[in-house]
């Protein structure tokens, strides 16, 4: 499962993102702004019905998550790819093990980046 996560964690986190956008849209307009007319938004709101306090709490949990994985996946994207510019081995050798930690999180075509760039530089 670990494997799979690692591929699937951008696209799931915006899913996240977009369905607890969603739920937390729909439970706001059913609970607060029931005379609204959002449109499609109003239209899953009523169809919910009293399911939309559910769906805020869901929502709720759901965008947090997801902001959080979104969050979490470009800081390490970053940080990875801002440390492997250097040409400098004694650097690299220094960052090695926290490169590979953080390449071991990401998908997988980030820790080949990593091992490309160890053989550039010559390392084992």
């Amino acid at each position: 499962m670990p494997g799979i996560w690692r591929e699937l964690r951008l696209p799931v986190t915006i899913l996240m993102l977009i369905v607890g956008l969603i739920l937390l849209l729909t439970g706001i307009i059913w609970i607060w702004f029931p005379r609204i007319s959002a449109g499609l938004l109003s239209e899953l709101a009523n169809s919910l019905a009293n399911w939309n306090y559910y769906g805020l709490v869901v929502g709720i949990i759901l965008l947090i998550s997801g902001i959080w994985y979104l969050y979490d996946f470009i800081k390490k994207r970053k940080t990875l790819l801002e440390k492997m510019k250097t040409d400098r081995r004694s650097e690299f050798v220094k960052r090695r093990k926290e490169l590979e930690k953080i390449a071991k999180s990401l998908p997988r075509k980030y820790e080949k980046m990593l091992l490309e760039k160890m053989e550039e530089l010559k390392i084992k």
